[in-house]
Order: structure tokens, then sequence, then C-alpha cells
């Protein structure tokens, strides 16, 4: 063979100082993927080769663990220690973090240390903190706040969540009830401030009145904020059995109470108490039987509420005129007794909490979109209640209807709430929570303003109807736009308690407020602009809230 005959092989020419950008293409490099520093990669490799080093060939293989269908095309790893809390968590490997759980790895195999690097693969990326919604949808983000609010961690050894079944459908049931002994009880009021102002005799002005209904509806979300840490103690019976009778021996003894005095403290006080330890359990107990139903058997639980806003007025209304007020009350007393009956009989929580959280992060306060929120909530408190405690006295005092009919206005808002809460939901996994919230608080508001003008019965009928909607899209969408603004999920729970603090003295100071203005002007377009106009500034207050996230561009999911 001739080796002269091989060509030889021509290198580049090398570049220069003087040919580096001279007739030179350049191709830039490609970006190397961040990695994790290299102390925390050596020390957890080292830990993964000590963990395979003492395993035995004869131990029993593991499964590794299916990926939740939620998660499924992500591209996230499965055999990583994850957190079934926090869904931005769901792959990656931390030893300090005591949230987190280990999935369980497929058995090694031990003929070399590189296998058992291998096995874990840690070269990963955490995903960003600062997820937009647009990654998810409002299914998802509905199962993070019901189960943050729940505070569960399911051991290794807990059996999953049935999905199903006579058990777990009866948790349904008594969380239904809880429901409408709670929010329908608060929601119902409305019919105790018409008949109060007119057939109690009492000679007590709208705002002195209306400091019943919403000293109950302060202490209702106050109490729950307070019981959610003796729930995770593991008190979830005598809480619930406490509001089972609290809320029956509040009604008994509204109906034989006599002066103002006597109503505050029996309806104000008793049952407000007792409205707040039966929302915990509503709220904990469906996360430990549903985990793939969340958003559906929590819309059924919740429609309690708007069952109660229907039944109380309604059954107060019919009853009054035949047995008197006293027997009407107690009525009602012995239908929260058996409805509350059925919610202790039926609901047994079936894990138990993960930890104690904390009462207050006052650190989320120093982040601009938490404070916008949380004071454009509070700001819209103020006036949500109001067409809720004044509706009926307004169509009374004013003869657009009369007295008799005057008590089936709230009943008709409540029905409209119903929906309130299920178009939004659907709404908001398209354009975001935020973004439906804020159009829903702005209609609100206004509604309150075109309330000024309406002077007929049908016309009060419109409003009762748009504004139960509102009222109902406005409840359901804040617990859900705050999961989209919380950075860090384990913290949920907390900053949702922070935000029921401060709802809660936006509810006691609004009707009472709404009340004066209408004692001192001795006119219904003070107390409705005062409505309007509170709601409408909690809106604009959203609005920055939004844009402090987001940007002012419309186009963006929130």
């Amino acid at each position: 063979m001739d080796y002269q005959q091989i060509p030889p092989v021509v290198s580049p020419p090398r570049r220069s100082a003087s040919t580096r950008h001279h007739g030179q293409r350049r191709i830039p490099r490609k970006p190397v993927p961040q990695r994790r520093p290299n102390s925390s990669r050596s020390f957890t490799q080292a830990f993964a080769w000590l963990s395979g080093a003492l395993m035995t060939h004869d131990s029993t293989p593991t499964v590794q663990e299916e990926e939740p269908k939620h998660l499924r095309g992500l591209n996230r790893h499965s055999y990583r220690y994850t957190s079934q809390f926090d869904p931005r968590m769901q792959s990656g490997f931390t030893l300090y973090d005591p949230d987190l759980q280990p999935t369980q790895l497929p058995k090694p195999d031990h003929s070399t240390r590189s296998s058992v690097v291998d096995a874990l693969n840690l070269d990963w990326q955490l995903p960003p903190l600062s997820r937009t919604f647009s990654d998810i949808d409002v299914s998802s983000v509905l199962n993070v706040a019901i189960e943050a609010q729940a505070n569960l961690s399911p051991q290794p050894g807990d059996a999953p969540p049935p999905n199903g079944g006579l058990i777990a459908w009866l948790q349904v049931l008594g969380a239904f009830f809880c429901y409408f002994n709670s929010w329908g009880t608060m929601n119902s009021f409305g019919a105790f401030q018409t008949y109060y102002e007119t057939g109690a005799g009492w000679n007590r002005t709208p705002s002195e009145i209306s400091w019943i209904g919403s000293t109950q509806a302060f202490l209702s979300l106050m109490v729950g904020v307070f019981t959610g840490p003796l729930y995770d103690a593991g008190y979830f019976r005598p809480i619930i059995c406490t509001g089972g009778f609290l809320v029956p021996f509040g009604y008994m003894m509204t109906s034989i109470a006599t002066q103002y005095w006597q109503v505050l403290l029996a309806q104000g006080f008793v049952i407000g108490i007792g409205n707040g330890c039966l929302f915990v359990p509503a709220v904990a107990i469906l996360p430990q039987y549903f985990s793939t139903k969340n958003p559906l058997v929590n819309g059924i639980a919740a429609s309690g509420s708007s069952l109660g806003g229907l039944v109380i007025p309604f059954v107060l209304t019919r009853l009054e005129r035949q047995i008197g007020f006293g027997w009407a009350t107690r009525t009602i007393g012995f239908l929260a007794l058996s409805t509350a009956a059925i919610s202790i009989a039926t609901m047994k929580p079936r894990l138990t909490p993960k930890s104690k959280r904390k009462l207050l992060d006052l650190a989320a306060f120093k982040e601009p979109t938490y404070t916008l929120f949380t004071v454009g909530l509070a700001t819209g408190f103020i006036g949500f209640a109001v067409p809720t405690f004044y509706l009926g006295t307004f169509a009374s005092s004013t003869g657009i209807a009369s007295p008799e009919f005057s008590f089936y206005y709230l009943p008709i808002l409540n029905a409209a709430s119903t929906f309130g809460r299920i178009i939004p939901a659907i709404l908001a996994a398209k354009y975001g929570p935020l973004n439906v919230l804020i159009p829903i608080c702005m209609l609100a508001g206004s509604l309150s303003l075109i309330w000024c003008v309406i002077k007929t019965s049908a016309g009060t009928i419109v409003f009762a109807i748009f504004y139960g909607f509102c009222s109902g899209g406005f409840a359901a969408m804040s617990p859900i736009a705050l999961v989209t603004m919380t950075p860090d999920l384990r913290t949920l729970g907390t900053r949702m308690g922070q935000l029921f603090f401060c709802a809660a003295l936006a509810l006691l100071a609004g009707p009472p407020s709404a009340g004066a203005i209408l004692t001192s002007t001795h006119s219904w377009i003070g107390l409705k602009c005062f409505a309007g106009g509170t709601v409408v500034l909690g809106s604009i207050i959203l609005m920055f809230a939004r844009a402090s996230r987001v940007g002012w561009s419309l186009k963006k999911k929130a």
C-alpha cells in the first residue's frame, strides 16, 4: 500500500487575535443547563451511593409509583422526592424539607456504584416558583385550594382516597348540611332584619339591628380561623359537636328573646360561634375521601349554603304569619338540630392533619400583590353584604312590594348565587380567576349604583337575580384567585386565614355603617351609593393587584 497516495488531512486555520473577527463565522455555544451547586450534588450522590451499598440483594423490590393524571405530560420524573402538597415541586430532591415525601425507588443494580447514582439521575432543575395560571387548569387549582385548607399529608402507609362509595358520599352529605347551617344561616339573616324592623316593635334603627347579622358573619369567619389549628391538633369531633349544639341552641334562645340585647347574644354571638365551628369540618373532610372529584363534591357540598338561604327565609316567612315568630324560629332550630345531627353521625376523619399550621404569615404583606388583593377584597366585602341585609326592608318600606312578598327577594337572590358559583369557575379555566373576579366585582358595584333608580317590584327581582349571581361568583373566585398568586402553596392555609380575618372585619363594619347612613339621611340613596361605591373601589384595587402581578395587558391570564 502506497501511503503517499493518502491525501494529508488539512486542518482549519488557527484563529488568532487578528483573524478572530475577520472572515470567520462564529457558532454560538449551546447554553449549559442550570444545575445544582457542585457541593449539593456531591453530597446527594454520596448519600445515594451509601443507601445503595447498605441495601441487600435479597431485599424485596419496590414498585415505582404511578405519576398522577393531572401531572402527566409535564416532562417531570416520577422517581424523585416529591410533595403532594405543592404541585410545583412534583419533581426534585431535597434533604431538608419535612413536607416532601419519598416515592419508592426501583431496586438498583448493585454491580457498580455508578448504577446507584444513575438510578437517581440527580441532574435536574426545580420548576420556577412564579408559575403562571396558564400552566394549570381550574380543576387543579381548586384541588390545591381545597387540600391546602384541609392541611393534609397522606403517609406512605395510608390507603388512597376511595373517590366514591357509600362512606365517601356520606361525608358529602354531612358537609352539605354543615354549609346549610353555617353559610346558609348567614345568607338568610336579611329575612330576620326585615322582621326586626317591621314586626318586632323594638324601636331600633336599621344600623343597630344590622349589628346582629354583622356580628354573626364576623364570628363565623373569625372562629373559623382559630378552629383550623384546633382541627390540626385532632379535635375534629369536639369542633363539629360544638357547632351542632350552638346553632340550634341559638335559634331556641332567639325564639324566647324579647329584647334587643338578648337577640344580639343568641343570634349574633351563639349562632355566629356555631357557624365558625361547622365551617372548618365541611372544608377539611372532603379531600380525605376524594382526590379526583374535589371540585365536584365541594360544589355539591357548598350548594348547601344556597339551600339554607332559600329554606330558612321561606320557613320564617310562611310560619311567622301562622304560628308566630317564636314557633317559626323554633321550627328553624329543630331543622338545624336534625341536619346537624346528620353531619355529626356521618362525618368521620380518615387521615390526620400533617402539622400545626401557623396563624400568621406577616411576610406575605411585604408582597404588593397579596397586600393589594387582601385590601381590595376587604373593601369589597364592606359593601357586598349590604343588599342581602336591606333588600327586603327596602321593598316593604318604600311600598314596592307588600310586607309578605318582600321576604321573597332574599331567597331569589340566594337561588341565583348557586349559578354564580358554577359559571365563573368554568370561565376561570379559560381566562384566569382574577380576570373573572374583577369584572364580577365591578358588575356588582355597578348594580348597587343602578339600584338607586329601581322603583318597581319587577326591577327589584331582576336586581336580586343579577346581584345574587355576582355574590356567588365573588365568594367562589376569591380563594381560587389567592391560589394563583401564592408563591409557596405550603403557606396557602395561613394566607387564606389572614384573608378571612380581614374579610370578617369588613363584614362587621359594612352593614351597620350602611344602616347609620340610612338613619342619618332618611334616604335609601346614600345606603345604595355606599354599597356600590365600596365594591367598585374594591374592584379598582384588585385591578392594581393584577397589574402588580402580570402587568396591564388584558391578554394575560391572572
